[in-house]
């Protein structure tokens, strides 16, 4: 098992943000964390990275986890190569090579400032920085935020193909519920602190009442097919 999070309690102040929140993510796995605004998705994805120290509960990791955070967090007067070097600081080598490789369009950009790029290219350069730390687990907060739906389609194809070419797993947090169950085969759904749902995509999709609750009008057929 890559990330065991077990009876997670998250609170600020007199204020619980997570309510008992356990979930899983078994190696090479591509999971889906959905649920609507103040769900509590960004206090589970800083308690796993260790940006958050819960009140209770237990959060395991085997390997190493690299975050993406929510709103990209650029370093605005900085090239694009030198954010992702930003994402190796704890490695020998901070050769970005291998990050163009996996996103050749970033190739063309890579002595660009970062507060010139375009927001779909922004946060292709947050993926590729976490991408720096040669993570065994990528978690993405808000992959498509601000983001027009092509653009964040061709995201979700870069982590598809990172994940069947390396085995990176990843944990998808997202609002968009057809973009995440499209990646992932298994999710869970977060409200108001804890989990409501939980089990394969396609069954979440399937199922009345999460569909009315939850995913709007998603449409199973075109989003898992």
């Amino acid at each position: 098992m890559m990330l065991e999070v077990d009876d997670l309690v998250v609170r600020y102040g007199s204020a619980t943000a997570l309510d008992g929140v356990s979930l899983r993510v078994d190696t090479g796995e591509l999971v889906a964390l959905v649920g609507p605004n103040g769900a509590g998705k960004t206090s589970l994805v800083n308690a796993v990275s260790g940006l958050m120290r819960p009140a209770s509960g237990t959060v395991r990791v085997s390997g190493t986890v690299a975050q993406v955070p929510e709103g990209r967090q650029m370093f605005g007067d900085l090239s694009v190569d030198d954010n992702l070097r930003l994402g190796a600081w704890r490695r020998r080598s901070r050769r970005t090579d291998a990050v163009y490789e996996l996103l050749p369009d970033l190739q063309r950009l890579r002595r660009q400032r970062a507060d010139t790029l375009s927001g779909g290219q922004q946060q292709m350069v947050a993926v590729g920085r976490a991408l720096m730390a040669e993570p065994d687990l990528l978690v993405v907060d808000e992959l498509s935020l601000g983001l027009a739906p092509l653009i964040a389609a061709d995201l979700v194809r870069h982590l598809a193909a990172l994940n069947a070419d390396r085995g990176t797993a990843v944990l998808l947090i997202e609002q968009e519920v057809g973009l995440a169950f499209g990646l992932c085969s298994r999710a869970y759904v977060l409200d108001a602190g804890r989990i409501v749902a939980e089990g394969p995509t396609a069954q979440l999709a399937a199922a009345p009442e999460v569909r009315a609750a939850y995913l709007g009008g998603f449409d199973e057929q075109e989003n898992l097919s």
